[in-house]
């Protein structure tokens, strides 16, 4: 078991995501920067699907029950091993009792903690990612214990990886969306030539923009939605949907981040710069 002594500010589980489920209103969930969740289990060989740890700005503390091998990956947090400082992209062996303290967040907002095999927590609809209409909380709490495989003998083939670092990136990678071609040439061009910056409205499910386009007056009636929809209100207020969000939406979907584009939002917090460029003219590194 993995014991939570401290959930630390907004820790969940999550994995991939469920899919099949959308004409149900019910959203992939998974893990934000789904590129670093996947890093870390790389790192432990594990099944891509394999449920791991999501901390948001402070981290968990967290006891080891049972032998086995973890890895970290994500934003940049301070973390310590039975009071001794550990990196990030790296796997170590823990023993019954070993003591795992994750802090502050100093760089990004998201860091992912995983064990070899995964944590096996229940499946609900094909997925152990935490969402509260399904599961039974939408983040872990104190004194909750989370199963998994005790792993004495394992000889990993990856003991390091250099950090990713999306959490320096700031360019969104976007495609037009549906409803792009209603825009006018100048909401096209600050959209694609302005600086914005991420409001405090910012959570699992979506995060809004404090810089506003120009109002307008599209007609939309209710129509699908995905992770990383751009929207736009009346008022010209930008809002782009997470892994949590709605899965339909009245507003015009002006553009649709890259899975990439989404990676890097997850790493993003409040005041924080973004830019919108057009699909194709970024470099892909993994």
């Amino acid at each position: 078991m993995l014991k939570v002594k401290d959930p630390g500010f907004y820790t969940s589980v999550q994995d991939l995501g469920r899919y099949g489920y959308r004409h149900m209103g019910v959203p992939p969930s998974g893990a934000l920067d789904q590129a670093a969740a996947a890093r870390v289990n790389h790192l432990l060989e594990n099944e891509d699907s394999a449920a791991l740890l999501e901390m948001t700005m402070h981290g968990a503390v967290l006891e080891f029950t049972e032998p086995t091998y973890f890895a970290l990956s994500g934003a940049l947090m301070e973390v310590l091993l039975n009071g001794e400082p550990i990196e990030e992209e790296q796997v170590y062996k823990v023993e019954q009792g070993d003591e795992l303290d994750c802090r502050h967040i100093r760089q990004g907002l998201r860091a992912y903690m995983g064990v070899r095999g995964g944590l096996q927590t229940d499946k609900r609809l094909g997925s152990r990612s935490y969402f509260l209409a399904v599961t039974k909380a939408r983040k872990l709490s104190a004194h909750e214990e989370l199963p998994y495989k005790p792993c004495e003998a394992y000889e990993p083939r990856i003991l390091k990886l250099s950090p990713a670092r999306l959490y320096k990136e700031y360019k969104l990678e976007a495609f037009p969306g549906p409803e792009y071609d209603l825009l006018n040439q100048k909401q096209r061009e600050l959209l694609f030539g302005k600086e914005f910056h991420l409001a405090k409205e910012h959570d699992r499910m979506a995060c809004q923009l404090q810089e506003n386009l120009p109002a307008h007056d599209i007609p939309m009636i209710t129509s699908a939605t995905l992770p990383g929809t751009v929207q736009i209100t009346p008022s010209g207020k930008l809002i782009i949907l997470l892994r949590d969000g709605q899965t339909t939406g009245g507003y015009p979907r002006i553009l649709q981040l890259s899975e990439r584009a989404l990676n890097i939002l997850a790493q993003k917090r409040f005041g924080d710069s973004v830019r919108f460029i057009s699909a194709g003219h970024t470099s892909r590194t993994f």
